[in-house]
């Protein structure tokens, strides 16, 4: 594989910038990017949200405004990104502003602290080539490719270029029909409406959803469904405990502290009564250590859909630690719609 771009990295286009860099979106993700800024000597000078976000609220010194507000302010402006939709009408919206000005995503990862810019490409050279290398069709390359250059440029063609319905993998490849499926990061029960929307029938479903809240939803979820039982526990690469927030967003962290004491298993433990033969897993940032307390599962290669997005590394590494598990699986990378690069998907038979 040949890394190269059409563009040159985005936190260098934002340093070098003449034309005023306005946020767009407030909360973590814009948090992340001001921290960077800070690091990287990139001056912002301003924030505006959707028109039904803005209370003229303060974020990291700033009013947080509305577009219209900025427009009066400024005659012409560079758009940072710095939150993530898969809604359309919020994504269309995106897409009408980088329209109408330079629109760029500085890309600062979910779960992680790597940066994606001249010095990880020359790090991580050889460990990108290798698993463009593993995929097993030109579709999964092309998605790869383009992967690679939004992550670095932040432009949003190339995010568009990437993306493709899930029918079309569901549908094709992964081709679902009476499995034992485990839902790894289950939520309230989303993935498997999901699983249940693309198979015409099934032997078994295991939930596993570590926040205690989205729990006790999933279970309502579930409580009309045959042969479907959820577990309460965190998924790692070994059986111990840990803490995690209270809160009911998708994105509660492990770690040594927090408001609720979950368990920690591993697939293998949970493949002990019957063996999965689908797994999807969207674990937070915890796939590297789900994949790794899976290995006696994974020799029995049942389908995999294992999300790809949470860390900088997670789109190839992901990848190489699966082949080194079971050198046989056929691996296919998919984007499905969102903004920025998340539901991207590693999908293994």
């Amino acid at each position: 594989m040949n890394i190269s771009f059409d563009y040159p990295c985005v936190w260098d286009v934002l340093k070098n910038e003449k034309k005023p860099i306005i946020l767009y979106g407030m909360g973590d993700g814009a948090d992340k990017v001001l921290c960077e800024f800070q690091k990287r000597n990139i001056k912002a000078s301003g924030v505006f949200a959707s028109d039904d976000f803005v209370r003229y609220q303060n974020f990291r010194g700033f009013t947080v405004k509305k577009q219209s507000d900025i427009d009066k302010e400024f005659s012409d402006y560079t758009v940072a990104l710095c939150f993530a939709s898969s809604l359309p009408n919020v994504m269309e919206h995106i897409e009408k502003v980088a329209k109408e000005h330079t629109l760029l995503v500085p890309n600062v990862p979910v779960f992680d602290s790597e940066i994606i810019d001249d010095n990880f490409i020359e790090k991580y050279k050889d460990e990108i080539a290798k698993a463009d290398s593993l995929l097993c069709d030109e579709k999964s390359k092309e998605v790869f490719t383009n992967v690679l250059s939004f992550l670095y440029t932040g432009r949003l063609s190339y995010l568009k270029s990437a993306e493709c319905e899930k029918d079309e993998i569901f549908e094709s490849v992964l081709k679902l029909k009476d499995e034992v499926y485990l839902d790894l990061g289950a939520y309230r029960g989303d993935t498997v409406d999901e699983f249940l929307h693309y198979t015409d029938g099934y032997k078994k479903i295991v939930a596993v959803e570590p926040n205690e809240k989205n729990y006790i939803k999933l279970l309502k979820h579930i409580e009309s469904l045959d042969n479907a039982v959820a577990i309460n526990c965190a998924i790692g690469d070994e059986i111990s405990t840990a803490y995690i927030s209270k809160g009911s967003g998708r994105q509660a962290k492990l770690g040594d502290t927090g408001q609720q004491k979950v368990d920690i298993i591993t697939v293998d433990k949970i493949a002990e009564k019957e063996p999965p033969t689908y797994i999807k897993a969207d674990v937070e940032g915890m796939e590297y250590d789900m994949l790794k307390g899976a290995k006696k599962t994974l020799l029995t290669k049942p389908k995999l859909n294992i999300a790809a997005y949470h860390k900088s590394t997670d789109f190839f590494k992901l990848i190489l630690q699966i082949n080194e598990l079971n050198p046989n699986y056929k691996i296919y990378l998919r984007k499905h719609p969102y903004i920025p690069c998340w539901d991207l998907n590693i999908y293994c038979v």
